[in-house]
């Protein structure tokens, strides 16, 4: 089985550029399923039903989120109605939406996907080291494809998440810092993992924002605007082949294709007047 999941959807150019390309890669590459990162899909900050609508009409099958998450007030209704768009396990109990899912297609064994955030430099959530493997152990009563996204700042807490999960899941993606890593290797226990899988959307830019109003935070400290970045756009992630029987990764490789973005040119997206991070 193939599956590709794509590194943080960072606003229009991030959502075109999974349009344009998600249906030629699934075609090129015999993928089986596309999960993707979206908390950055509406305006750079946060996820809506349109931006998720138009990610699984792309050929994504689960859309997984993070710190982001709640950044549009639309996200409650969409996380408790799409049991496809995913927030973090590691919220406290009562909080709208889930934390896993598991999707099926005709023909196909089913993919369990899992969501969870760290805490190092991070909101303070539960903690995912104590609560994702009891989701994992139950997800593998249904199947042993897991793929876990692990939406955290720090990398040795990535790299000790994955070593954790070595063996019980398929696969350990990180994101959230939006620059890719390039330790994409299998565990011992034939987990893929990658400490971050990038972002989707510009790179000519400072984290998918425009350079200019990102330099004036940092020289000046007052509060700017930050608006979508427009060039360079590109789709990251990884490609990771898994053994459907047994659900070892049998190979992992990042994914970098460029996207052409068009000569019209589109209405500046912006998330933030206080200089929130992308």
């Amino acid at each position: 089985m193939k599956l590709l999941f794509i590194g943080d959807v960072v606003g229009r150019p991030g959502r075109q550029a999974v349009q344009a390309l998600v249906p030629r890669l699934r075609s090129e590459l015999g993928l089986d399923y596309v999960v993707a990162n979206g908390e950055n899909s509406a305006g750079g900050a946060g996820i809506t039903s349109k931006t998720a609508a138009e990610l699984f009409a792309a050929g994504v099958d689960v859309i997984t989120t993070g710190d982001h998450v709640w950044d549009q007030k639309e996200a409650a209704q969409l996380l408790e109605t799409e049991p496809r768009v995913l927030r973090p396990l590691n919220y406290p109990p009562g909080v709208p939406g889930r934390g896993s899912c598991l999707v099926r297609q005709e023909g196909k064994p089913p993919l369990a996907v899992i969501n969870a955030q760290g805490r190092t430099f991070m909101p303070a959530l539960e903690n995912p080291f104590l609560l994702v493997p009891p989701e994992v152990e139950r997800l593998r009563q249904e199947t042993p494809i897991i793929l876990v996204d692990f939406h955290a700042e720090a990398t040795s807490e990535k790299i000790a998440f994955g070593r954790l999960l070595d063996g019980r899941v398929s696969a350990v993606i990180g994101t959230h810092t939006h620059v890719p890593t390039a330790d994409e290797q299998i565990f011992p226990g034939g987990t893929a993992y990658l400490t971050d899988a990038g972002f989707t959307g510009p790179q000519e830019s400072v984290l998918g924002r425009e350079i200019a109003p990102v330099l004036r935070r940092f020289l000046t400290q007052c509060p700017q605007r930050f608006e979508v970045a427009r060039n360079r756009v590109m789709l990251l992630g990884a490609l990771i082949e898994v053994d459907p029987a047994t659900g070892r990764a049998v190979s992992i490789r990042r994914i970098a294709e460029p996207w052409a973005v068009e000569s019209a040119p589109a209405p500046a997206e912006s998330s933030s007047l206080n200089g929130g991070s992308a």
